[in-house]
């Protein structure tokens, strides 16, 4: 599957980016494209591209993704909106930030233990998804993958409240 992934998330990052316009949201989805894939390989019976089925499953993950949107209004759970709670804000002035960043880090506190130390080290480390598969001992990929799924459990966990 890594030899698929090389090969076509490119195309499907980029296939993703035109229809959502929005290189975070595209590279996101485009990791969800390859989780579902993974999961439904077995589906593939070599009737069309590959190619194809990846676009194939990439439209259907944005389709969820726009009705998703549509449903609930999502908590925007990004890098900017971390650190502008963690570093930039003067949470001492401000106890609604701080009530916030409260409440982020106890939904954190929550994720399994990789998942916690993936997002410590983007969030208080600022390092990138390569630095932290390297910290770890395992891929960018797969860096990436866990601080993606993590961000939507935290969105879940947020909106739910």
């Amino acid at each position: 599957m890594e030899e698929l992934y090389n090969k076509y998330s490119n195309l499907v990052y980029n296939y993703l980016k035109s229809l959502c316009n929005n290189s975070e949201t595209a590279e996101e989805l485009t990791q969800e494209t390859f989780y579902k894939a993974i999961k439904n390989v077995n589906k593939f019976k070599g009737e069309c591209k590959v190619s194809t089925w990846l676009c194939q499953i990439a439209k259907n993950v944005f389709r969820d993704y726009i009705a998703k949107e549509k449903k609930v209004k999502l908590i925007s759970i990004d890098d900017d909106y971390i650190k502008n709670l963690i570093v930039e804000k003067n949470l001492e002035e401000n106890a609604e930030d701080k009530s916030e960043l409260i409440n982020l880090y106890k939904q954190i506190h929550k994720l399994d233990e990789k998942t916690r130390e993936v997002f410590y080290l983007r969030m208080r480390g600022e390092l990138s998804f390569k630095e932290i598969g390297e910290i770890l001992n395992q891929s960018e990929q797969w860096a990436r993958t866990i601080y993606y799924r993590g961000k939507i459990k935290l969105k879940e966990e947020l909106n739910n409240e």
